[in-house]
């Protein structure tokens, strides 16, 4: 990997590992603007595009207009230009004229326009001061997405109990509403690890503020809740509320930890809280002082959190005060970003960051400002906390990474968003957030039962598993569709699978690869399997064909190798030899099927309602091989490394 310079670089801090520099530009040309750094290079007929992370449309990007630009959009569609991530880092792979890589380092915004509108080119606009990019040479797209994970650095590793299933929605309150979601999936033997907590545990929607009535003892509820393996994980919001006497507010207000205005005041602008301040996330010393607020609650059990609403999301703000009638239309129309008429981003050019003792325009750093929060959040915890944590944010940009996962944002229960989640999946682990998801069954909208249980047949492959849904939508808990014994079958593979599921993201994060990956990766020679967008491989071993169409009961499979399919019904595996080639499997709603690679046996355990219950250890081992490379550590402490590895020998 080569690095070179354009302009004056901001440094984001994504990659970490010492690069040479590159003595001239290839695979692009290069022109200039007053505003625009433009990179462009033809695409062949039969290249492949991969990567850009959290952007819309499928594992191949050929076709799409993408715009990095930190954006709170809930109406995700296909043309939707820009998520709530910017991961510049992509890959062309073109099987006449070789394979690179290119990752665009700037937190300023750029659009990428692949073959956009038929150009068969390659485009990539990029606006701000300068950039730095580095172009990457291999063989392979495996190949080149290994060494740019070598050189952005280690993915974070979470504990054990993160990878059981997690059940959240916008609206629990009490203590009772959080005790009949555990008795409700308890009382139908559906397992469960942790409920998150949105912002109506607090006290007025406060950060680090509990509500006095409705949780009069944090700490005796969670260490309860605890005793039935269930962890309780509390939403943080970006915004601090303008409120003298709260402790949170007057440290940072006393200490200049708060964005500026451009009248050098603290800037002021409206979320849940009502009126607040943007902690600075820019500032070393207020990224310690934030993230040393997180023991408000570590104090009182809590190990876990996902932040939210840190592209920083704005209602309104003192210099666009329109109210919360316009921000609804902003978040209908996302795109008008894209001619700078959305209010949000014309509050991004009203606020500014004190940095090396500069004034910086948000503008110009937007894209960094989530990823500073989690990096605050994530350094705070491992000061606050003695073994790992859960961590979870909304943006991003690749070097955040290394401090939390991410979940893919507001989707809705549509079968447009099962498929995009599939398609996200490899984009992000290319830019190292392999402890990703997303809102099982829809944040948005009113999910059935079949969307939600094909959701979860997917949603158990994936190392954030969480069922998660909006005020105002139908109640999506798994027992609230009639008949369970069909969630209970499909989450219970979840916890079977969890001895191989760990190892594999564990052997992925310390080895810099990948988790989930196309098939085009492992078989680059293969024209099906280079054309296939709705099949991954989950590790080294498995490879899954989820049911994405409404009413299908059948689908196609392609297997570039002969392969073991296998059946999970909820009581056992049943398992058969698969041919070479393409075949028809029928997966009825109560089962989930998958595949193991050709020769491969992987670790199984036994039933368990929480991780609790789960022994990594004491395994069986499914399919035809003889053996299996396990990753085996405690599931808790820091101490983790290459030495965990045994061979599980089949007796």
């Amino acid at each position: 990997m080569k690095v070179i310079t354009y302009g004056t670089p901001f440094a984001t801090d994504a990659v970490v590992r010492p690069c040479p520099v590159g003595d001239q530009l290839q695979h692009f040309t290069y022109t200039e603007t007053d505003i625009l750094r433009i990179f462009s290079c033809p695409l062949g007929d039969k290249a492949i595009v991969y990567g850009l992370g959290e952007t819309m449309r499928g594992i191949n990007k050929r076709g799409g207009r993408y715009v990095s630009y930190n954006t709170d959009t809930a109406n995700h569609q296909e043309n939707t230009p820009s998520l709530y991530g910017s991961h510049n880092f992509l890959i062309v792979d073109d099987p006449d004229s070789g394979c690179f890589g290119a990752f665009f380092d700037t937190p300023s915004r750029v659009t990428f326009e692949v073959d956009w509108k038929g150009s068969g080119a390659l485009t990539v606009s990029c606006e701000g001061q300068g950039l730095r990019l580095y172009l990457l040479e291999g063989e392979t797209a495996a190949e080149i997405t290994h060494e740019f994970r070598e050189a952005i650095g280690r993915s974070y590793i979470p504990p054990l109990w993160a990878f059981g299933f997690g059940q959240s929605r916008w609206g629990y309150k009490t203590e009772k509403d959080f005790d009949d979601v555990v008795s409700g999936y308890r009382n139908h033997h559906i397992p469960l690890d942790w409920i998150c907590m949105d912002i109506d545990y607090m006290d007025r929607f406060i950060d680090f503020t509990v509500h006095p009535k409705r949780f009069p003892d944090l700490k005796a509820y969670a260490d309860k809740l605890r005793q039935e393996g269930v962890r309780l994980v509390p939403i943080i919001d970006a915004g601090i509320k303008i409120e003298p006497g709260n402790e949170t507010y007057d440290v940072g207000a006393a200490n200049g930890y708060f964005c500026l205005n451009h009248e050098g005041k603290p800037f002021q602008a409206a979320v849940w809280p009502g009126l607040t301040h943007f902690p600075d996330f820019f500032q070393p010393e207020a990224r310690a002082w934030f993230g040393s607020r997180y023991q408000v609650l570590t104090d009182k059990g809590i190990e876990g959190f996902w932040n939210d609403m840190n592209e920083p999301s704005i209602f309104y703000s003192e210099y666009n005060p329109k109210g919360a009638i316009g921000r609804l239309k902003d978040l209908i129309h996302p795109q008008e970003a894209e001619t700078g008429e959305n209010s949000t981003y014309q509050d991004y050019k009203n606020f500014y960051h004190r940095i090396d003792g500069e004034l910086v325009l948000h503008h110009e750093v937007h894209n960094l400002y989530g990823a500073l929060m989690t990096r605050a959040s994530g350094e705070g915890l491992e000061q606050l906390l003695p073994g790992r944590y859960l961590l979870f944010s909304r943006s991003s940009y690749i070097g955040a990474h290394r401090y939390g996962g991410i979940w893919t944002g507001d989707n809705s229960s549509s079968w447009a968003l099962l498929k995009q989640n599939l398609y996200h999946m490899p984009g992000l682990n290319m830019c190292g957030f392999l402890y990703t998801g997303a809102d099982t069954g829809g944040f948005g909208g009113n999910a059935d039962r079949e969307l939600l249980l094909r959701w979860l047949a997917l949603s158990a492959f994936t190392p954030l598993m969480r069922n998660h849904t909006a005020l105002g939508t139908r109640r999506q808990e798994c027992y609230q569709f009639g008949d369970t014994q069909a969630f209970a079958n499909v989450i219970s593979l979840r916890y079977r699978l969890l001895p191989y599921l760990y190892s594999e993201f564990m052997k992925a994060a310390l080895n810099g690869e990948m988790y989930m990956q196309p098939l085009g990766f492992v078989w680059p020679q293969d024209e099906n399997a280079r054309a296939c967008e709705d099949q991954l491989l989950v590790g080294q071993c498995v490879m899954i064909a989820p049911i994405l169409e409404q009413g299908a009961l059948t689908r196609k499979v392609y297997l570039p190798t002969p392969m073991t399919e296998v059946r999970w019904d909820g009581a056992r595996f049943r398992t058969r030899a698969a041919a070479q080639g393409w075949r028809d499997i029928t997966v009825p709603l109560d089962e989930v099927v998958f595949f193991l690679r050709d020769g491969a046996a992987i670790p199984v355990g036994g039933p368990a309602q929480c991780t609790d219950q789960v022994s990594l250890e004491q395994v069986q081992l499914l399919g035809p091989g003889s053996t299996y490379q396990q990753y085996l550590d405690d599931g808790q402490t820091r101490e983790y490394g290459p030495d965990h590895i045994r061979t599980l020998t089949r007796a």
